[in-house]
């Protein structure tokens, strides 16, 4: 049976009321605290303090504070009076009991209308949330577009540039063509008249000889000289200057044949490629693109440039080539790979002339090998690229590096 506490004390103005309830040393920790508008209770055993109030309170403004001892309640009344006494008086129990059972009901009731509120402040907070990013996402997309946009116009500025000075080459080109025609028409003219001057000087230019047997003179004519005119001598044609024992003409003219066939082939009718300007549809200008994009370490864009370029003709082992070196710098050692081996697909038959662009494929595919471990593939491709090009001594010092690296002498870094 727990201890009803008698010994508090309390007063009120006319909005206020204070309570001072002594914890008679039971420490702040032990003490339990429950109110609703009407009724008041502090639970700390064995001690009890419990009043059914006057009136009315606010239970929400209202506030306690343990400290030094004591509990100290200050409660705002709903109306403004003064209270007769704290508590109401010659209440019996069946009273007591029942305001009892509705502080419980209405700390429930309160309970339940306070977890609806969180719950809804809580969808309140997500709804504004999932606004808030979907509205941040909106603005990024936007954002995202207008580089694009930007981009998109820039290219287009430089094409037409590029436009602009190719046709201004091609004019200049012909009117040095024309200039150069005219002053040959201007020199064979002038030789022309000054033939026809000389050829009638000579022939109405009477000549005189001296005969042996009179010892007269006599005039004779001379004919006039031979027409100027042009004699054509052909040479056979070569293109690459190799020692006949040495030759590989028909494979060279192949290689040749090859790449002007593959030039040719462009395939404009791409789904993907119809949004192009026409200016766009250029793998020539795509490749320039990459290779501006690659020098500025905008690896990820000059890849999308190359892409495109491979859509618009996939028989340039550049564009592969050139792209191996992107997906290098981006970490795609599998697409390096892919691409490296398909630039040496495109690469055959072997000639001098396309030597280098094999060499770059074999040490690009053996970097990525390399760079995922495989070492052993790796030095096969360099080993490749050092037949090629036998003197470059940076592909021979790596060459013997990746040895080291397989005989365990070395740490696995290149």
């Amino acid at each position: 049976m727990p201890l009803i506490v008698k010994d508090y004390s309390w007063t009120q103005t006319e909005t206020l009321v204070y309570i001072n309830v002594p914890l008679k040393g039971v420490k702040a920790g032990k003490v339990d605290i429950f109110s609703t508008d009407e009724y008041l209770k502090v639970n700390f055993p064995p001690f009890l303090f419990e009043v059914i109030l006057y009136a009315p309170i606010d239970d929400n403004k209202s506030v306690a504070k343990i400290g030094n001892g004591v509990v100290i309640f200050t409660l705002y009344k709903k109306e403004e009076s003064i209270w007769e006494s704290l508590a109401l008086m010659n209440v019996d129990k069946e009273t007591l009991q029942k305001k009892r059972e509705n502080a419980v009901l209405k700390a429930q009731e309160k309970a339940v209308t306070d977890t609806e509120a969180k719950a809804i402040k809580k969808r309140e907070n997500e709804k504004y949330a999932l606004e808030t990013m979907m509205k941040l996402e909106d603005e990024e997309r936007k954002r995202i577009e207008e580089m694009k946009e930007q981009e998109r116009r820039r290219a287009t500025e430089e094409l037409e540039q590029w436009k602009e000075k190719q046709r201004k080459e091609e004019e200049e080109k012909k009117a040095q063509q024309r200039r150069e025609i005219q002053k040959l028409e201007h020199e064979k003219k002038k030789k022309k008249d000054e033939m026809k001057t000389y050829s009638k000087s000579v022939s109405e230019c009477p000549r005189k000889r001296t005969t042996a047997k009179t010892g007269k003179s006599e005039e004779i004519s001379l004919p006039p000289p031979r027409s100027a005119g042009s004699i054509k001598i052909q040479f056979t044609p070569r293109v690459f200057p190799t020692a006949l024992r040495e030759s590989r003409v028909a494979e060279e003219e192949a290689w040749l044949k090859k790449q002007a066939d593959a030039r040719r082939a462009v395939n404009a009718d791409v789904s993907e490629l119809k949004d192009l300007k026409e200016e766009e549809r250029n793998p020539d200008w795509l490749k320039e693109k990459g290779k501006k994009l690659f020098a500025t370490q905008n690896y990820l864009a000059a890849v999308n440039a190359y892409n495109l370029a491979i859509q618009l003709n996939h028989k340039l082992p550049i564009l592969y080539l050139n792209r191996a070196a992107c997906h290098l710098k981006l970490r795609n050692l599998h697409k390096a790979i892919e691409d490296s081996s398909k630039a040496l697909d495109l690469l055959t038959p072997p000639v001098a002339d396309n030597a280098d662009a094999r060499a770059k494929a074999h040490i690009r595919r053996g970097t990525a090998f390399c760079e995922l471990e495989l070492y052993v593939e790796g030095l096969q491709d360099y080993q490749a690229a050092l037949k090629i090009d036998p003197l470059n001594e940076t592909v021979n010092a790596d060459a013997e590096k990746i040895r080291e690296i397989i005989q365990g002498t070395v740490p696995d870094s290149l």
